[in-house]
């Protein structure tokens, strides 16, 4: 067995492993990537950009399917190609995978290996049968795995995840998506936009990640609209050569049974931590992963990415992978570096996000606006006039504190509110930032308003006087 001596191993080469990489070597350090799997992040092949390559084709047929609001008549005979639809998505996903690749390629050979990483000391890594890594420091950047529960397991071979989803080479007719979070959403009104009969079911009675209340029944009316949502419900799943049967009780109490073609399994996903043996490291059960150091319970071991299980982002991923990378090529010194405000993005129409704090972790010290997009004038110039927006801010000071937010363009909107928070901006401060009219922007600005009006803030602009004490 070959035996190799760096400073920082990193187990995986995602995201978070080649910004870990990356940082420790700037610092000096020496390293070795290791990866058993292809090369190429999650977000690349199978997660970010496909899904919204999916979601783009899928935004363009209802845009299509739609225009005789605008007084636009659509030729007859207007069709879904699927095969041509799933073509692109291939194309342009492999060639954002290609520009991964030519950075893994670029990475020395002698520092990079491949085969599956286990612990044989706390700084000892093995792999497979021909290698032996001693290391000053280990960074954990093995990623996450779709999660299929127990009652599909039988199924497996036959149940899609969303890791499958864009290697189809035709769209199927119908689909039974299994989960009601991010994923299950957006692959779901993206299908079904596509002209699949789609039917979204859930153990859960919340969508997305929404904690408020308001905002959730908005969205739960909305997208029921368009979608069917059977929420809180224990349905029952069989297979055979036709494809799926699937019964369960509805929300009146009745009895239903529906065929699909193929079921989607969007019951959330894993970390990758199988077969590391962490025992042999000194980790017994769950890690437990400091934030701002991403240390792992005062070990030389770092953990990044989604393999936390913290914040499973691209954004937070690559924040986890700096940190890491830095604090591993530094062993002992181990720095604790601030956090972004957190920021979440559902990309369904209307759109999710969570901005700051959830309605969920509100302080009792808090005040709340809320802006209604159904008249809201940009959305209802676009005829996408419907959403709602609530914003929070703390009642003594004014200072923002979140959102949650169902609305038209809200992935624009709330990095504005997620910058207004990391800077600890009061209500008063974000009406002084210009808006331009008209934009969708300004429906913030209208739930702003509402909130200057509540904690009895003094204006800061002219024209927002009408917000003040006494208007």
């Amino acid at each position: 067995m070959d035996t190799r001596r760096v400073d920082v191993a990193i187990i995986g080469a995602g995201t978070a492993g080649l910004t870990a990489r990356r940082e420790a070597a700037l610092l000096g350090a020496s390293t070795l990537l290791i990866e058993g799997g292809p090369y190429g992040t999650t977000c690349a092949r199978v997660g970010c950009m496909p899904s919204k390559l999916l979601i783009a084709a899928a935004d363009a047929a209802y845009q299509v399917a739609h225009a005789d609001r605008f007084g636009i008549r659509v030729p007859p005979g207007t069709r879904v190609d699927g095969r041509a639809v799933l073509e692109r998505v291939r194309r342009e996903r492999d060639r954002f995978v290609g520009f991964v690749l030519n950075g893994v390629d670029a990475i020395p050979a002698a520092e990079r290996l491949r085969g599956h990483a286990r612990f044989g000391g706390p700084t000892t890594l093995l792999v497979d049968d021909h290698s032996r890594v001693e290391a000053t420091a280990v960074v954990i950047a093995t990623g996450s795995s779709p999660t299929v529960p127990a009652p599909l397991q039988a199924l497996r071979e036959h149940v899609l995840v969303s890791d499958d989803i864009f290697d189809l080479t035709d769209l199927p007719a119908s689909l039974a998506v299994i989960g009601a979070g991010i994923v299950g959403l957006e692959i779901a009104q993206a299908l079904h936009r596509l002209g699949v009969r789609t039917t979204i079911f859930s153990h859960s009675d919340r969508l997305a990640s929404l904690t408020d209340p308001e905002v959730h029944a908005a969205a739960a009316e909305v997208l029921g609209r368009e979608l069917d949502l059977q929420l809180d419900v224990h349905p029952a799943v069989a297979h055979d050569a036709r494809g799926f049967s699937i019964s369960w009780h509805d929300a009146r109490g009745q009895a239903r049974e529906e065929r699909y073609d193929a079921l989607l399994c969007a019951a959330g996903r894993h970390v990758n931590l199988d077969g590391l043996d962490l025992a042999r490291a000194g980790i017994h059960g769950i890690p437990v992963v400091d934030p701002h150091t991403m240390q792992c319970a005062g070990l030389p071991i770092f953990l990044a990415g989604d393999a936390t299980a913290y914040r499973p982002v691209l954004h937070e991923a690559v924040d986890e992978g700096a940190i890491a990378g830095r604090n591993a090529a530094r062993y002992p010194q181990v720095s604790a570096y601030p956090r972004r405000t957190p920021l979440t993005i559902t990309f369904t129409e209307p759109t999710i996000a969570m901005v700051g704090a959830s309605f969920a972790t509100l302080p009792a010290d808090v005040e709340i606006g809320d802006v209604s997009y159904a008249d809201q004038g940009r959305a209802r110039v676009m005829g996408e006039n419907a959403g709602l927006v609530r914003i929070y801010a703390r009642r003594t000071t004014g200072e923002l504190l979140g959102a949650e937010m169902f609305g038209p363009r809200v992935e624009h909107t709330a990095h504005l509110l997620a910058w207004a928070v990391q800077r600890r901006l009061t209500v008063a401060e974000a009406l002084a930032m210009p808006v331009y009219h008209p934009v969708i922007e300004e429906g913030i600005r209208t739930a702003l308003r509402h909130l200057c009006e509540r904690v009895g803030l003094p204006p800061v602009q002219p024209g927002d006087r009408e917000c003040g004490p006494g208007a």
